[in-house]
């Protein structure tokens, strides 16, 4: 189990570190204030890093909680369950299960982290406002954090969180199991064998076959499910001390109402291209390293 949590913790690092700037890019264009604000450029390239702090310290432990409880919950509904199911079933309630107990961890730095990608487009807002040519030097992971934790808010979004994250996962794990397996067994056909098992798959070729798995799965879950990242986002976002009263407090029903006003169906899937794309990449990259690292973390073992 100890390797397993190093393994999802080291891919989450790397991973965040390499897509950070993608999430970015998405959130902003998915927010309300880029898209009402004519002074905003959401594509604009400057601060694509704010707010990575608060993401890596709470998608380590967060992913280190996803993965052993996947594999562990797997394990124990594939031998324990009083009815045999399908194995895509199997795959899509463990993943669920793990997809709840590391949103636990994650909604604090997801809500900081998605406030922290904004403050860049607030203070250039003021600035405009106030004539001033000075924007404040300050970390925007701990000026996102001290706003959230004044608001009260830290938990704000879980629902939403588990809501896109539950059918995400419980597309993405089936998919990419059902796509590896099936990669594996032309991969073992290739060298005219009936099998790769375990003691004999590199751990560079695993990485790949799992990456690349990992990345049509992800894009495919990605895309289905934008509408409910938007929702999340526009949740997420509206934590802020110097914004209208009224806009504090969002439910996600009035959520879906103003995006259904202001911009229809088209409204729930703004934003999508990135999210596919960067979730390809992120997912890719995440799998792949982490089949990697665990096969080589046993290995060593």
């Amino acid at each position: 189990m100890k390797e397993i949590y190093l393994a999802g913790a080291a891919a989450a690092f790397t991973v965040d570190l390499l897509v950070y700037p993608l999430d970015t890019l998405k959130t902003r264009y998915q927010s309300q204030d880029f898209i009402k604000s004519p002074l905003t450029k959401p594509l604009a390239l400057r601060g694509l890093y704010q707010g990575i702090g608060s993401v890596i310290l709470a998608t380590l432990p967060a992913a280190g909680v996803f993965f052993s409880t996947y594999e562990t919950t797997k394990s124990l509904y594939t031998k324990h369950l009083p009815v045999s199911l399908p194995t895509p079933v199997i795959h899509s309630l463990a993943s669920a299960t793990a997809e709840m107990a590391s949103c636990l961890v994650l909604t604090p730095g997801e809500v900081i982290k998605q406030n922290a990608q904004m403050i860049q487009q607030q203070q250039q807002q003021q600035q405009k406002a106030s004539a001033s040519n000075t924007i404040p030097k300050r970390s925007t992971s701990l000026l996102a954090f001290k706003r959230v934790l004044a608001s009260g808010r830290l938990f704000t979004g879980y629902s939403a969180l588990v809501a896109r994250n539950l059918p995400f996962t419980a597309m993405q794990f089936p998919l990419f199991e059902h796509i590896r397996a099936r990669l594996w067994e032309h991969r073992a056909r290739s060298k005219g064998t009936q099998d790769i098992d375990g003691g004999t798959r590199g751990v560079g070729e695993s990485g790949l076959i799992a990456g690349s798995s990992a990345a049509i799965a992800g894009s495919i879950a990605a895309f289905v499910t934008t509408p409910s990242d938007v929702i999340k986002t526009r949740m997420m976002v509206s934590i802020d001390n110097d914004a209208s009263t009224s806009r504090k407090g969002l439910a996600s029903i009035k959520v879906v109402q103003d995006v259904w006003r202001e911009r229809g169906l088209k409204g729930f899937f703004r934003g999508a291209a990135f999210r596919s794309a960067w979730t390809a990449v992120g997912s890719g990259l995440y799998l792949g390293m982490y089949d990697a690292a665990k096969l080589w973390v046993e290995r060593r073992q």
